[in-house]
């Protein structure tokens, strides 16, 4: 499988490019920042994107989707963060932001399946960071976004943050296999069974 980060920005937020054995395809997965280095990453590996996709819309996810995207590439991203590519104050994150011009845009909902780069890709709707938080799941992987980090979870203090709905999400992060790798939105990978036995903030949910 390929797998790289590229998180050298000011947030330190990952921007996964994932893509299966036997396909020269990739996926761009949060990508906010620095799209050139982005692509000079896939080049030099020798992969192609076919699609983007978002795990929310904080503007350190997707505040270079437009330039990673341009003419050609799809970027998927929950039906309830959607209206943060076009008018983040009206969405509700606290802080400004410029609209993300993002021409082929394309909603997803929990349950949906995608299939990209090799991968079964399915959508898991955990929001509670933002309404439209997901995590996007395979059989070899999780996303996490910012739902759970290693050590830590992400914050729920937002305008449009809801502390309840997080915690439904978490309880649903801690159903998955606890061998299965999770590459989270900000941080070094883990594994779910790691988080569920030493997180502060998973212990007792």
């Amino acid at each position: 499988m390929y797998l790289d980060a590229f998180s050298d920005n000011s947030f330190e937020t990952n921007c996964w490019l994932i893509g299966a054995d036997g396909t020269d395809d990739a996926v761009v997965v949060d990508p906010g920042f620095s799209p050139e280095r982005v692509r000079a990453l896939l080049a030099a590996a020798g992969r192609t994107p076919v699609a983007v996709l978002a795990t929310h819309g904080h503007f350190d996810h997707i505040g270079a989707a437009a330039e990673m995207c341009g003419d050609d590439l799809p970027l998927y991203i929950h039906e309830a963060d959607v209206l943060a590519l076009s008018d983040p104050e009206a969405w509700g994150a606290g802080y400004e932001a410029p609209p993300v011009p993002v021409k082929d845009v394309r909603t997803v909902v929990d349950g949906d399946v995608l299939a990209f780069a090799g991968f079964r890709i399915e959508v898991m709707h955990t929001p509670g960071h933002t309404p439209g938080s997901v995590c996007y799941r395979t059989d070899g992987w999780v996303l996490s976004g910012d739902l759970v980090f290693a050590g830590a979870i992400g914050r729920s203090d937002f305008p449009n943050s809801d502390p309840a709905a997080m915690r439904l999400s978490l309880r649903r992060f801690l159903t998955l296999p606890d061998e299965l790798p999770v590459l989270p939105g900000h941080g070094p990978r883990t594994t779910v069974g790691r988080e569920r036995l030493r997180n502060p903030f998973l212990v007792g949910l």
